[in-house]
């Protein structure tokens, strides 16, 4: 398990670097690598339901890798609390950032993908 968690969490670092990355750059990364044009839409995984599900699927990854990698330690706690903020923050950002808007429909699927693996991670602890 020792080896596991000596790949997990420099990996959780990784990806937060490359979120952090694509959520501040003023424009679409993705949309300039598929498109040609930073100024284009994101490429959607699969339609919105309710949230953004881009938003979603990338906010249960994060929470997933961070919360396997944290999970037996005392910093845990702080590791959600981190995501939590991260999640809000993050999207708070677009409303200075050029080319970038700020989206409730984003922001509720940041924070739905935290919850969602913080109840199974909860669930998952109590009766596994």
């Amino acid at each position: 398990m020792k080896y596991i968690k000596k790949i997990l969490i420099p990996a959780f670092y990784t990806f937060n670097l490359i979120l952090i990355i694509f959520y501040l750059y003023p424009g679409s990364i993705f949309g300039y690598l598929l498109y040609g044009d930073s100024s284009s839409a994101q490429p959607q995984i699969t339609r919105d339901f309710i949230v953004s599900s881009n938003h979603l699927y990338v906010f249960i990854a994060l929470s997933t890798l961070g919360i396997i990698a944290y999970q037996d330690t005392r910093k845990i706690k702080i590791v959600i609390i981190y995501l939590f903020l991260l999640s809000i923050v993050l999207e708070l950002t677009h409303i200075i950032i050029p080319v970038r808007a700020f989206e409730w429909i984003d922001l509720f699927g940041n924070i739905a993908g935290v919850i969602l693996v913080i109840i199974i991670y909860k669930i998952k602890s109590k009766y596994v």
